[in-house]
């Protein structure tokens, strides 16, 4: 079930609706998992089969984990939960990629293998319930979590319908103790999720699927294209998987705070970020926070020395690169980042603010300061803001792009016909790049509406002044915002891009 459909602004209210009026926990939660899986069984009833069993997987070894004090043991229960989970997102999302690289490796030796290749369909959402109910078997594990012995809430923790096909990959520390909360209806809170389901849906439908549009007639005919066009499509394509992703993000947060539940904020505008490493601390925040506290922690982290840490980086670059799909085109683009981060590391670009005192200090410093001064702090920041974006575009063409070959053809391509490129015949045009103008313009004003509503978000809270208002002039806001997003929205229902993933 899409989140852009109308079966699930049918869903959404009846199931709410149901969870207050029962008054039961137990009977909430077994009401909640039942939705959940009816709403990820839309997609292929089968599917819930492969979440039944990696939830099982992972229910009793943590179960096993808990009931022995045996470290030998500890540690088979966790390999029980890790091939298990692991091994169902290999054969689904990467056997047959395994398979033809391996055969391509033997060619290479003049061994001739004829590599096994299954007709299979990547289900939905695996990569995201399959890390988030790991991840809970390692925190029991590692002590951090008390194993949960109630089945059917530790099933409702993996398939929560808001989050489960593209995140935030929740940790059971924040959102399994919530089952247990008996929340009352809040206004406020239904408020709040509301509005950010708004946000969202406009991010999605009105900016993420225009883009698309232009995307896809380029990056799909690259080799009718150039230059301009190519940095058209490519700034488009940033914009478009942020408004998709952080979309989504939107909705299911939302979505959950009508119950009363919060999920973990998965977007802080990567895209004001200074550098690549802080680019990565605003982006998919759940996901390399997984990565952080799973695999460069437990790879030694920062504790093994200086180049050891730098290979710890790049790895678990290259390895979150190849967990968003089984292409090397996404692992290039893995390594790529990775390999940002180990530089700015060397350089010393990039490191955490000093303590919150500290800072404020040298705000008011910058404050005292003439504004000249302070326009030039201003614009020596946007540099480097400019330089990370391009370098973030750069690495999308390969995440973008449908193998290596083709993100090397265009890659040299991007400089070509700069200087013949005759703007006013290209928006002059009835149709530009898939879109009519009208449609072509509302995407790039769109755009820029969304980055005028960044940059407010950068020196005040909307929702606090939004609460600020009159109750007459936050319905006439709220009506007006919905009214244009119904109106603007683009016509075709397309899936998340991060459903693939």
């Amino acid at each position: 079930m899409l989140f852009n459909s109308l079966e699930y602004l049918v869903f959404l209210p009846l199931v709410t609706l149901a969870y207050y009026l029962l008054q039961s926990l137990r009977a909430r939660n077994f009401m909640l998992l039942l939705a959940s899986y009816y709403f990820y069984m839309q997609y292929k009833p089968e599917y819930g089969l492969l979440m039944l069993f990696a939830t099982f997987v992972c229910y009793i070894s943590a179960l096993g984990i808990s009931k022995t004090q045996s470290k030998a043991i500890k540690k088979l229960w966790l390999t029980f939960s890790v091939l298990g989970t692991m091994g169902l997102l290999f054969f689904y999302k990467y056997f047959n990629f395994f398979n033809r690289n391996v055969a391509g490796l033997l060619s290479f030796f003049n061994v001739s293998w004829q590599p096994l290749s299954l007709d299979i369909l990547l289900p939905v959402g695996i990569s995201f319930f399959t890390f988030q109910s790991l991840s809970y078997t390692i925190d029991v594990y590692r002590g951090d979590m008390v194993a949960e012995k109630d089945f059917f809430t530790f099933a409702l923790f993996v398939s929560f319908f808001p989050q489960l096909v593209a995140g935030p990959i929740e940790r059971s520390t924040n959102l399994l103790p919530q089952f247990y909360q008996h929340n009352r209806f809040d206004t406020s809170k239904a408020v709040s999720g509301l509005r950010l389901m708004l946000f969202g849906f406009f991010k999605k439908v009105v900016i993420a699927d225009r883009l698309a549009v232009i995307v896809d007639t380029v990056y799909n005919n690259y080799k009718s294209y150039n230059g301009v066009v190519y940095i058209i499509a490519t700034v488009a394509f940033a914009f478009q998987i942020f408004c998709d992703f952080s979309g989504y993000s939107d909705i299911a947060r939302g979505s959950a705070r009508l119950f009363g539940f919060e999920l973990m904020s998965n977007f802080e505008r990567p895209y004001y970020s200074k550098s690549v490493t802080e680019f990565w601390r605003r982006w998919h925040i759940s996901l390399s926070s997984w990565f952080r506290d799973y695999l460069y922690i437990p790879l030694g982290g920062s504790r093994k020395g200086y180049v050891r840490t730098l290979i710890n980086l790049f790895v678990v670059f290259t390895v979150s690169g190849l967990w968003h799909g089984a292409n090397w085109t996404f692992v290039v683009w893995g390594a790529l980042n990775g390999a940002a981060i180990v530089i700015e590391k060397i350089l010393g670009i990039g490191k955490r603010a000093g303590k919150q005192e500290y800072m404020r200090e040298q705000a008011i410093k910058r404050r005292q300061k003439p504004w000249f001064v302070r326009a030039a702090v201003t614009i020596a920041g946007i540099i480097p803001m400019l330089i990370t974006f391009v370098f973030i575009c750069f690495t999308w063409v390969f995440f973008r792009a449908q193998s290596i070959d083709q993100a090397l053809y265009m890659l040299p391509r991007f400089l070509e016909g700069l200087d013949t490129f005759d703007l006013q015949k290209f928006i002059g045009t009835r149709m530009i790049l898939g879109l009519d103008s009208w449609e072509f313009f509302t995407a790039i004003g769109s755009v820029v509406l969304l980055e005028l509503m960044h940059l407010f978000q950068s020196v005040a809270s909307p929702a606090k002044v939004l609460n600020r208002m009159p109750a007459m002039a936050r319905l006439i806001v709220y009506s007006i915002c919905l009214s244009l997003v119904i109106w603007l929205a683009w016509t075709e229902s397309q899936t998340f891009i991060y459903f693939a993933f």
